[in-house]
């Protein structure tokens, strides 16, 4: 499985090209995760920028983490949250990735060093 990460959809959304086509060369529909949707609605500066966001993922699934994910997220914030500077969001999705075993797709790397178990991809050259 695949998840999308917020800066792979923000480039998508901007049309960048290499986004794009690698977008399009998937062979299967990724997933994202609900906290990515919330992530690009609270980024955009006005409605239309929402709707806009909404119809991006409106193709794509949306996941949510179980209560064992979110445990998972919960122990790693508070371990490396002050430590490292694992953002609250970032350890929920990153969590939600490991519950899937799902690869998260990301330019983000640094944000998600200290999971443990996550698969992380850099999906394209920027």
């Amino acid at each position: 499985m695949e998840l999308l990460d917020t800066d792979v959809l923000i480039d998508i959304q901007r049309n960048h090209p290499p986004a794009l086509q690698w977008f399009s060369s998937l062979a299967s529909q990724p997933s994202v995760p609900g906290y990515v949707v919330m992530e690009l609605i609270q980024n955009a500066p006005n409605a239309k920028r929402v709707a806009d966001a909404l119809k991006l993922v409106a193709s794509l699934k949306i996941v949510w983490p179980t209560g064992a994910d979110s445990n998972r997220a919960l122990a790693e914030f508070a371990t490396y949250h002050l430590s490292h500077g694992l953002g609250l969001i970032d350890a929920l999705i990153g969590s939600t990735a490991v519950g899937l075993g799902a690869t998260l797709f990301t330019f983000n790397a640094k944000h998600y060093r200290v999971i443990l178990s996550l698969q992380i991809q850099q999906p394209y050259v920027r």
